[in-house]
């Protein structure tokens, strides 16, 4: 396969598509609308998993896990929460198969076999989690409930794109249970900043933190707290969500608990999460025309070494120094790869690590063993320079942060140059036309100028940003007043 991209500013969807199956990320698999997550693809998905497991388990959470199959009779206890995912569900109807009488070989579903309720494959464990809820908090002493899992989830979707939009995808979902209405809130707000931290500082994507509007909320809550990124193409793409759920799935499944004066409560609840999805704008953030760009938090192999070399003799000489080389960088907690495999050229090992975004190469040849130094290359940059080798281990700490800022830096001046404030809706249309990116505009707050909008233009409401103040002016579409600008996109 030629590992020559499509340039991003020729056909944008195309390169990502290509950069994510050639850097060896992730595949179509033979189930229509789900992924093959490969070994370095999912590398990356596990340092990202590690990270934030860290931080859920830093702020109080513990994990637990619970099942696929959630009961349709459970499923529609809350309603607007069945509503709103009633159409992307997988069901299960049936538990066995038979020889099929009529074509030998094949198997049919045995129609005897039809469950007596039928199983709903989670789009999402607010249900199943509720109904356990309700056995394991009797009391204000089993409050707060702080649980988080790790799993896999099943929305029927009929357009998808490698990590973006899959059929089944990964995630994580916390489902927490409070006495009061401010610990809930309070807990909402802090997931959310638990995750702008973690998209901020280690995959260095600078997020706007906000509030969805009634109809982008999420199925059941009663606030939805968000955090949205920016990606190349102007397009923004959701990274996080944080919901205040209120009282409604404690009511739905008749979660109560004891108060301290005796009294029996409704408790309060949240629930947050992020998936794979994250994936996507991790490649379409930092990621350029020669293929993946990766920050060093989060790269599986932060630095690899290639040796240069003719003949068995130099080879051995070479990788005297690089095994040295390998074993002083892992002793400050560097990930390193040799890569000494005699059946590719160097040439054809720097295309393949700059493929895969890793961050740091260095390259060892005769003349370097003759001088005591290394070549040593940046992925982001490609700017070459030649190390001592006894300053190998320092200058590759330094450079790692020193590329990790420089990504962040370089995606922040991108987003902040692509925040346009608009006050007509011809120069709306305009901008999103020609320059995309978040246009802050006037809403005057209602459902029918968000939905007339998102008709003419398919964007959207991205987010009530958290830190906006208070501006009166005319809504753009409608010219009724409006208390405050937000921020549209066409988005992911």
């Amino acid at each position: 396969m030629s590992k020559k991209l499509t340039k991003r500013n020729e056909d944008y969807s195309k390169w990502y598509n290509e950069l994510v199956v050639k850097a060896d990320l992730a595949e179509n698999s033979a189930v229509r609308g789900c992924m093959v997550i490969k070994p370095y693809g999912y590398a990356i998905w596990e340092k990202m998993q590690a990270q934030l497991d860290r931080m859920f388990k830093e702020t109080g959470h513990q994990n637990a896990y619970f099942p696929l199959f959630v009961p349709k009779s459970l499923f529609e206890a809350e309603e607007k929460n069945a509503e709103g995912f009633a159409k992307e569900c997988a069901v299960v109807t049936h538990y066995r198969l038979q020889s099929d009488p009529d074509k030998p070989g094949k198997l049919r579903v045995d129609p005897q076999a039809r469950l007596e309720e039928e199983l709903v494959v989670r789009p999402t464990s607010e249900a199943i989690i509720w109904n356990t809820y309700k056995n394991w908090i009797q009391s204000y002493r089993d409050l707060p409930l702080l649980i988080n899992q790790w799993a896999n989830v099943v929305r029927w979707e009929m357009r998808t794109r490698l990590f973006l939009r899959t059929a089944e995808f990964l995630w994580q979902e916390g489902h927490t249970a409070h006495a009061t209405k401010e610990e809930a809130v309070a807990e909402t707000e802090q997931m959310n900043d638990v995750y702008a931290d973690f998209v901020e500082n280690f995959m260095a994507i600078p997020v706007i933190k906000g509030v969805k509007t009634e109809s982008e909320r999420f199925a059941g809550a009663v606030e939805t707290y968000c955090i949205e990124a920016l990606m190349q193409d102007g397009k923004a793409l959701q990274a996080g969500t944080s919901h205040f759920l209120g009282q409604n799935f404690a009511k739905a499944f008749d979660v109560k608990f004891a108060s301290k004066e005796g009294k029996q409560e409704y408790v309060w609840a949240t629930s947050w999460g992020v998936s794979t999805r994250l994936m996507g704008a991790l490649i379409m953030t930092h990621s350029d025309d020669n293929g993946l760009v990766l920050p060093p938090n989060l790269a599986p192999i932060q630095v690899v070494v290639v040796p240069i070399y003719k003949g068995e003799e130099q080879l051995r000489q070479i990788s005297e120094v690089a095994n040295k080389l390998v074993k002083d960088l892992r002793a400050v907690g560097i990930s390193v790869k040799y890569d000494d495999r005699d059946t590719h050229k160097p040439g054809f090992k720097f295309n393949e690590y700059e493929l895969k975004g890793v961050p740091v190469r260095i390259a060892i040849g005769p003349k370097d063993l003759e001088k005591g130094t290394v070549e040593m290359a940046r992925r982001d940059t490609f700017e070459k320079q030649f190390i001592e080798r006894d300053e190998v281990v320092d200058t590759v700490k330094a450079l790692l942060e020193e590329i990790q800022q420089s990504l962040w830096q370089q995606a922040l001046r991108f987003r902040d140059e692509h925040i346009t404030e608009v006050n007509s809706f011809e120069e709306f249309k305009e901008i999103l036309e020609d320059t995309g990116g978040f246009v802050s505009a006037h809403w005057d707050g209602t459902a029918e100028t968000e939905e007339k909008i998102k008709e003419l233009t398919k964007a959207t409401i991205r987010c009530i940003p958290l830190n906006a103040k208070e501006e009166a002016g005319i809504d753009v579409y409608s010219g009724k007043p409006s208390k405050q600008r937000v921020l549209f996109a066409k988005a992911y």
